[in-house]
């Protein structure tokens, strides 16, 4: 089962300044932390720092190693039917088959392929 994660912009993400960080101290953040998963810290206005519970990063984590597994099935679906068309190509009829392919009739998007002879 594939884990959606939803990750809030950084502007909607709740926010607190540097200053209330010192002046709260740790707890205080924590509190924040709490309430909502995650807190920007901010500086004259401007993100300086996300902080996340480790539930929230551990969310994160999971998901991240949830998209490389299903990035890596698919490379190895790939990887598996281009070796099995490369083994097609070095079987030792190959050269006969695609021969035969190349001088039989053919048509391609409803015409009929020159041969040859025109």
């Amino acid at each position: 089962m594939a884990l959606t994660l939803k990750l809030d912009p950084l502007e909607n993400l709740p926010r607190t300044p540097a200053s209330d960080v010192k002046k709260l101290g740790w707890r205080g953040v924590m509190r924040a932390i709490g309430r909502k998963g995650k807190v920007v810290v901010t500086n004259h206005s401007e993100p300086e720092a996300v902080i996340l519970s480790a539930e929230e990063y551990g969310l994160i984590l999971r998901a991240l190693d949830d998209a490389g597994a299903r990035q890596a099935s698919a490379l190895d679906t790939l990887r598996r039917r281009f070796d099995e068309r490369l083994a097609s190509l070095q079987a030792d009829d190959a050269n006969e088959r695609l021969r035969a392919l190349m001088q039989g009739p053919t048509t391609l998007a409803g015409k009929v392929k020159a041969g040859e002879s025109h």
